[in-house]
């Protein structure tokens, strides 16, 4: 049994800044890549961002520049470092990794921007 657990979401002021995690845990004994996702209200989920074991990384165009994705892969966790946020960001983050070759999600964590 695998688990994914995101923390860090919450509200922000248009400019802020969050930081998400996410920790895997369970039995594990392969992690490829790590990402996350975000779906706002009446939008389909889209990619933010993913970094494989090896750290490269890709972004979706609309957060490049404000978003760093990170891992640390003896704590088997995934971080999202959002600067500059905009209340466009504002969503349900889904933490996704590649776990023993099948892919599993965590629950999500609200991110609301909003002066």
């Amino acid at each position: 049994q695998v688990q994914l657990v995101e923390s860090g979401g919450g509200l922000v002021q248009p400019g802020g800044s969050l930081r998400l995690s996410c920790a895997a845990s369970g039995s594990i004994f392969s992690i490829n890549v790590m990402g996350w996702y975000r779906q706002a209200p009446g939008k389909e989920r889209e990619l933010v961002a993913h970094i494989t074991r090896d750290g490269n990384t890709n972004y979706a165009d609309s957060v490049k520049g404000r978003f760093t994705i990170s891992r640390n892969n003896a704590k088997n966790t995934v971080y999202l470092q959002m600067n500059s946020l905009k209340p466009e960001d504002t969503a349900v983050y889904y933490c996704n990794a590649a776990i023993n070759f099948q892919t599993s999600w965590g629950q999500g964590t609200q991110v609301t921007v909003s002066s």
